[in-house]
């Protein structure tokens, strides 16, 4: 079956000026790359998991394409509409889930489900319906007027979820969606996850837990130092050892390859 390419990454990078505490503690150099010459499609119905240590520029690839920040160049384009030159029709037609979506503590999760809502242009009677059900899949509803101060750890990552696709968007951005979870919340986002690659939405996700990747990832990008080190389906990737050893067989040659 020929598949539909809903992303197309082409040669993306970032750079990030340094701060005097930073130079010193990395040698004096003023400008560090976080993002190098990145390139890769993913896939209508795909979950496409970018693989990588806390800093390999994962976070950096995934604002890039939410458009939250301009890359230095190259370019993505997310159903035919560019991150650069299109930012605005992008951002209707995804979902973004990052750890760096702070939530008012004072608001509840009705008034901010409603407020997102109101922001996408979603039709009250849709809205409703939408909430209901989003609500009860994560177990909301019973904690839907009480202020998200208030809430359990879990309880604010599942409100981010729910909030980040209220419009019901055909592409979604997870960055480390289950990032300290308990394990009966993590096993509820990732269920949902795999709930909506069946619907046909496409997920680009980025995690640092191989299992997760394993379990969830159709293809994978395994990404060190801001450079794509492999980019494989998971089932070619871990054909001959799991993917936590052969991250590391491909972590031992980049570094070998610096030295």
């Amino acid at each position: 079956m020929e598949k539909t390419e809903i992303l197309k990454v082409e040669h993306l990078k970032k750079t990030f000026r340094l701060s005097l505490r930073q130079r010193k503690n990395e040698g004096g150099v003023r400008v560090r790359t976080a993002v190098d010459d990145l390139s890769f499609s993913a896939y209508k119905g795909e979950i496409f998991g970018l693989l990588g240590p806390n800093g390999a520029g994962k976070t950096t690839t995934l604002r890039m394409l939410a458009t939250l920040i301009k890359p230095d160049s190259g370019d993505a384009f997310i159903d035919g509409k560019s991150i650069v030159a299109q930012p605005y029709e992008v951002r209707g037609k995804i979902g973004f889930l990052t750890s760096e979506l702070k939530l008012e503590s004072f608001f509840s999760p009705n008034y901010i489900f409603d407020f997102f809502s109101e922001l996408h242009g979603v039709p009250k009677d849709i809205r409703e319906e939408r909430k209901k059900s989003l609500f009860a899949r994560f177990g909301i509803d019973k904690f839907a007027d009480v202020k998200l101060g208030n809430l359990s750890t879990g309880m604010k990552q599942k409100t981010s979820i729910v909030i980040s696709v209220v419009h019901a968007p055909e592409f979604i951005i997870f960055d480390e969606p289950t990032n300290g979870l308990d394990v009966i919340t993590a096993k509820a986002v990732t269920d949902y996850l795999s709930e909506l690659r069946g619907e046909g939405k496409t997920i680009i996700l980025s995690t640092h837990i191989f299992s997760l990747a394993e379990k969830l990832c159709d293809r994978v990008g395994v990404i060190i130092d801001g450079r794509l080190a492999a980019l494989d389906d998971v089932a070619a990737l871990t054909a001959e050892k799991n993917l936590e050893d052969k991250f590391f067989e491909l972590y031992s040659e980049v570094a070998g390859d610096r030295q």
